[in-house]
């Protein structure tokens, strides 16, 4: 039985329920629309925490870089009591970047809770975790949250869901979900959008009454499908999974059932539950339960962990293919290893190797050179998020601009091309249908609610949102929102322009002066400050026109019978555009470079020395 087909659902489902006290839920939700806030209120009101207990807000987003972007990144198990139940509730990441970790929880589960903002409805990415939940035939509890917002609309959007659900063929007993209405941050919800709840009781019943019990067979030989990993520094890699069928013990020989059909026989030493953010250590499990195991070397997602008799494997999951390719290579530039711990290719290859144990929807391919690696993911935020997480860790590396993957289909050459939603004031409207015209983006709908707002709906290749989100964020003074999701693979739609402005790049190594910063205010935009430590062919502004410019960032004002050095009282600097990690990979351009350590983000160019670099042709 295949757990990836449409067809089938879930392993185990047509066998009977494997424990009533059971109940196993993910939530499901775009960015920002409050699903990690929900859980805290649930974490709360089940009595998960003593009264005096000091909880961080948003307790299940554990890491720095969840915590500082507001966004879940990794998918994760909490465990609360709600009378005699057990609930294990999964919360998922809300951006399609990090749609494998979403495609593997909804393995582990028996319903989806789906969170909808009030005022937003859903947008693409709820299209998205919506559709996989569907496909496994999981039945859907629809949760319309910040309902105490002023602009909340909860009528039309529990229309939209509707429309969504139908858009997707959910089925006749799909569509028949329950409504709730929240405040997260508060902690109340409601069956009935004018009676305010008082706590999240109604959420807690719904979810009992609604999600179905597990089913499987305690008693047939053991089957654990791995969906997730963690690991400790004591006792090694952790698998996290849902039993199927079977039990399991401490002591337990167990075979593990490998994914290039290998067999591994090893033991259980470790047998670990959730119960709230902890886990604890118990002696046995059964169908049904979600369960850490520990001591198992070199296992990885999607593997089975079997009966050592009977070998059952069960199908992985199917995961979407990856669809933008980033270069991953050492820093060569004169800074090299100033700041970084490590800096070799080989450590460097090690932590993409460890970031591909646990994370399924990226791959790694050889280059020309050992020196570089590409990295395929699903998007620049996963893919930026990986440099992130690097560069904190102590790595020194230098990325290419990103680019798309394509196939070839029956000999066409095909690539991917992506759902954009837009949300703009009306203001800003035309800048930006005339922007994703550019891109060949071509509008499929457009709603106007009254509310001096726009919805845009397009179609757009993937290469044309590259470097997109910086120019969206500048034509909307800030206000626009956009989201786009992977929709379908077609042929290719032809050239896209490149950035229309040149660079200023550093001519020489020494430190960047305020008074040759002023002279080149006028040249165009800046992006350092003055007593930075510059190298030649490093990138320090944007040029006004299309051609790049060699200057001198480190010219010293002179000193004359006149005046002395000192006086430059009088210079006014522009305060510089400081690009992010973000940014600064949407901005370059192919033949350049961005450069990544602990300390610092710089822009260069792949050739280094002026006289060595292409010259454009001349019009």
């Amino acid at each position: 039985m295949s757990v990836s087909a449409e067809k089938h659902p879930s392993i185990g489902s047509r066998g009977e329920v494997a424990n009533p006290l059971r109940r196993n839920v993910a939530i499901i939700a775009h960015v920002d629309h409050g699903k990690t806030t929900l859980v805290d209120g649930l974490l709360h009101q089940s009595g998960t925490f003593r009264s005096n207990e000091r909880v961080a807000e948003r307790a299940m987003d554990n890491t720095d870089l969840e915590r500082e972007r507001g966004i879940t990144i990794l998918a994760k198990n909490t465990a609360v009591h709600y009378k005699d139940l057990l609930i294990n509730i999964v919360d998922t990441p809300g951006h399609a970047d990090f749609g494998g970790e979403v495609e593997r929880t909804l393995s582990m589960v028996d319903g989806v809770m789906l969170l909808v903002d009030a005022s937003e409805g859903p947008l693409p990415q709820t299209r998205f975790v919506l559709r996989k939940a569907l496909e496994r035939r999981l039945p859907p509890i629809v949760v319309i949250n910040k309902i105490d917002r002023p602009d909340a609309r909860p009528q039309e959007v529990l229309n939209e869901i509707y429309d969504l659900f139908i858009d997707l063929d959910a089925l006749e007993d799909q569509l028949d979900f329950p409504v709730l209405y929240t405040n997260a941050r508060a902690g109340t919800a409601s069956r009935d959008q004018d009676t305010p709840g008082a706590d999240l009781r109604p959420l807690f019943d719904a979810i009992v009454e609604h999600v179905p019990a597990p089913r499987g067979n305690p008693d047939a030989p053991l089957q654990i499908l791995v969906a997730n990993l963690d690991s400790s520094d004591y006792i090694g890699r952790i698998a996290v999974g849902r039993i199927f069928n079977g039990r399991v013990k401490i002591g337990d020989p167990v075979a593990v059932c490998k994914l290039d059909a290998a067999v591994q026989e090893t033991k259980v030493t470790k047998l670990y539950a959730f119960d709230g953010l902890k886990r604890i250590e118990i002696r046995e499990a059964a169908a049904g339960d979600i369960v850490c195991l520990a001591g198992i070397e070199d296992i990885t997602i999607g593997e089975t962990i079997a009966d050592a008799e009977h070998r059952i494997a069960i199908p992985p999951v199917a995961i979407d293919e990856p669809t933008v390719s980033m270069i991953f290579g050492v820093n060569t530039s004169p800074m090299a290893g100033r700041d970084g711990q490590y800096v070799t290719s080989r450590q460097l290859r090690d932590r993409l190797d460890k970031e591909l144990v646990g994370n399924v929807s990226i791959r790694l391919e050889p280059t020309e050179t050992p020196e570089q690696t590409k990295v395929v993911g699903r998007g620049e935020l996963q893919l930026s998020i990986l440099i992130e997480m690097m560069r904190r860790e102590g790595f020194e590396l230098q990325v290419s601009r990103p680019d798309i993957v394509t196939k070839e289909i029956n000999g066409t050459i095909v690539e991917p091309v992506e759902e954009l939603v837009i949300d703009v004031p009306e203001d800003h409207q035309g800048i930006v249908i005339a922007q994703v015209g550019e891109r060949r983006g071509t509008m499929t709908k457009m709603v106007n609610n009254g509310s001096g707002r726009v919805r845009l709906e397009f179609r757009i290749p993937a290469r044309g949102l590259i470097g997109f989100r910086s120019q969206f964020m500048t034509d909307t003074k800030g206000t626009g929102i956009m989201n786009h999701i992977f929709s379908s693979w077609e042929p290719w739609h032809g050239a896209i322009p490149a950035r229309p402005t040149g660079a200023l790049v550093a001519d020489r190594s020494g430190v960047a002066t305020a008074y040759a910063i002023f002279n080149l205010q006028e040249r165009g935009e800046i992006f350092i400050d003055p007593g930075i430590q510059v190298y030649e062919g490093m990138v320090i502004g944007e040029n006004s026109r299309p051609s790049d410019m060699d200057v001198n960032v480190t010219k010293e004002k002179k000193q004359t019978n006149m005046r002395a050095s000192s006086a430059d009282e009088a210079i006014r600097l522009i305060p510089p555009r400081k690009l992010g990690l973000e940014q600064a990979v949407e901005f370059i351009n192919d033949d350049e470079l961005v450069e990544i350590t602990p300390l610092s983000v710089r822009l260069r160019k792949r050739i280094l020395a002026a006289n060595m670099r292409p010259k454009p042709p001349r019009d």
